[in-house]
């Protein structure tokens, strides 16, 4: 498994482990950059996305809920919304990752961590979030 797909794993994990705890992110990650609880460090980029996401909360969100047709926040899978939430910021503010590949990643966390409907909504919605990613900006 390739280093960033690695990390992206370990930044939705994060996103999920806060959300189910009702924690604050910030503080979660915070408290693992501190004191892992592996004995492996949180990846560097693991914690660049979770950064990236904790600064764009409020307009990740808001597009999601914008362009999800239908689909409130609190009604899509605990982790379908942390692998959208991750692909959006990728797919929006970090232009080191190739749109597709941010799609691709996001798809492929859901197929093995979610439900069988998970990856076609996941693909629709990015796709959409980066149809229209420069109204985002």
């Amino acid at each position: 498994m390739a280093a960033r797909t690695k990390a992206r794993k370990r930044a939705l994990e994060l996103l999920f482990e806060a959300e189910q705890r009702g924690i604050n992110i910030g503080a979660l990650l915070e408290e693992r950059i501190a004191a892992p609880t592996t004995q492996h460090p949180l990846p560097e980029y693991a914690v660049e996305l979770v950064r990236g996401v904790l600064g764009h909360w409020t307009v990740i969100d808001e597009a999601l809920t914008t362009y999800s047709q239908g689909w409130s926040l609190e009604r899509m899978a605990a982790v379908d919304r942390a692998a959208l939430r991750l692909g959006t910021w990728e797919i929006v503010w970090n232009d080191e990752v190739p749109d597709a590949v941010a799609i691709s990643e996001a798809v492929a966390l859901v197929e093995t961590m979610s439900t069988d409907d998970s990856p076609k909504f996941v693909n629709g919605l990015l796709a959409r979030i980066s149809d229209v990613k420069a109204t985002l900006l």
